[in-house]
């Protein structure tokens, strides 16, 4: 259901480019009506700082792997996405991730000796190029307030990343994670929808723990983050009954 992405390039992006006064003095970027690269991707990573909100929404989960990450279930089905509709456009109100609304912008590492960050963009965007509308990246050769604000936003999603990283770590050293699994029964079917392939918190495990080191994730900042992941699991049944209503649920599978 929601393993990681494995690609030379994050997910969305066909290619990448430093972003330069110099080859794109011209260039502007300019707003889309809808994001048609989020129509097929059902799982989106979110950060720590998004557990808040986007568990009001849909469920988070964490990727299968070594290193996991937190994702949001926007479908229960690879290429379902049941909050917006075949362009992309919203279906209704909906949280969308910093991860979404980056793109096609992000800070990338362009040397392997170097820890400098570059801000850099994906050239095959609708959103920037050389357009007669659209906010301006440079003025006299500088970066416009437009591309300060795109830096600023890029430079706060690193950080809450970094932050992600550090929860991640904490979870999976506590052994707190295990492999998923939500089964589904309309009342018209005679076989449920099963749906594994991603990790959850266990809810034993986490009762288990002793004192010092429940309050230790208090400190840290952990647990409110674990029980606003365990509160979105509970969606998952809401975001079932979205695929249901739009017709993009397919057979039930048989129960191994």
């Amino acid at each position: 259901m929601a393993s990681a992405p494995e690609s030379a390039l994050p997910l969305f992006f066909n290619d990448l480019a430093p972003l330069s006064s110099n080859e794109h003095a011209n260039y502007k970027a300019r707003s889309l009506d809808g994001a048609p690269f989020l129509a097929k991707q059902h799982a989106i990573p979110v950060t720590v700082d998004e557990f808040a909100s986007a568990q009001r929404f849909y469920p988070i989960i964490f990727s299968l792997g070594d290193n996991p990450v937190p994702l949001g279930l926007m479908g229960l089905n690879e290429g379902v996405n049941t909050f917006v509709d075949d362009e992309g456009k919203l279906l209704g109100e909906t949280y969308v991730p910093a991860y979404v609304r980056r793109y096609p912008f992000l800070l990338a590492r362009l040397r392997d000796d170097s820890d400098e960050l570059s801000l850099c963009f994906d050239p095959s965007a609708d959103a920037i190029g050389e357009f007669e509308e659209g906010d301006a990246l440079f003025a006299d050769g500088q970066p416009t307030d437009a591309t300060k604000g795109i830096l600023s936003f890029c430079e706060q999603f690193e950080q809450a990343g970094q932050r992600t990283t550090a929860f991640m770590k904490e979870l999976t050293d506590s052994g707190l994670l295990m492999d998923g699994e939500v089964s589904i029964q309309p009342g018209d079917t005679d076989q449920p929808f099963v749906y594994r392939g991603f990790q959850m918190v266990n809810e034993e495990r986490l009762r288990d723990l002793r004192g010092d080191t429940l309050r230790k994730m208090m400190k840290s900042g952990l647990l409110p983050l674990v029980h606003a992941h365990l509160f979105s699991l509970a969606l998952m049944r809401e975001v079932f009954a979205r695929q249901l209503a739009q017709g993009k649920v397919p057979a039930p599978q048989p129960v191994a």
